[in-house]
C-alpha cells in the first residue's frame, strides 16, 4: 500500500481553491480555479493534499441524501510542519488570515502550534517542533 493524499471534500470549490493558493500560497499541481478537483504541492517533490467537490464524491459512496456537518467538533485536521510557526503566523496575519489562537508551546506534544480554519471550517494546524531539552 502506498499513501496518496488527504483530500478535503468541499462545497465551495472556487472559494477553497483561492484560499489555499492565494492566501496560503500552495502551488497547484493539478486543477485550477474553474475545476472541481485540485491537488497541491506540499513539499519539494511531494503531492499530498487535495480538494474535491463533495457533491461529486457523494454518488460514489452512496450518500447523496446526506448533508455535510457544520457546527460540530472536528473529526479530522490537516497538519503542516513549518520552519518557524511564529513567522508563518505573522506572514499569514498580514494576508488577512484569521486564526483561532496564537502560536502556543505544547510541551507534551513536543511542538509549537497555531490553528485556523479554511473557508469551510476545516481545521488546519501549523507546527514547529520544540527544541529538545
Amino acid at each position: 500500500m502506498k499513501f496518496s493524499n488527504v483530500r478535503l471534500l468541499v462545497k465551495d470549490y472556487k472559494k477553497c481553491f483561492k484560499f489555499y493558493t492565494e492566501q496560503l500560497g500552495f502551488e497547484p499541481l493539478w486543477g485550477d480555479e474553474n475545476g472541481c478537483y485540485a491537488s497541491f504541492k506540499v513539499a519539494d517533490g511531494i503531492e499530498g493534499f487535495a480538494i474535491f467537490v463533495s457533491d461529486y464524491m457523494a454518488p460514489a459512496v452512496g450518500n447523496v441524501e446526506k448533508t455535510q456537518p457544520i457546527g460540530y467538533r472536528e473529526k479530522s485536521m490537516v497538519v503542516f510542519e513549518v520552519e518557524n510557526v511564529d513567522d508563518t503566523y505573522r506572514a499569514f496575519l498580514e494576508k488577512g488570515i484569521n486564526f483561532i489562537n496564537e502560536p502556543t508551546d505544547m510541551p507534551d506534544w513536543g511542538m509549537r502550534v497555531v490553528h485556523l480554519r479554511d473557508p469551510e471550517e476545516n481545521l488546519i494546524e501549523f507546527f514547529t517542533p520544540l527544541a529538545a531539552q
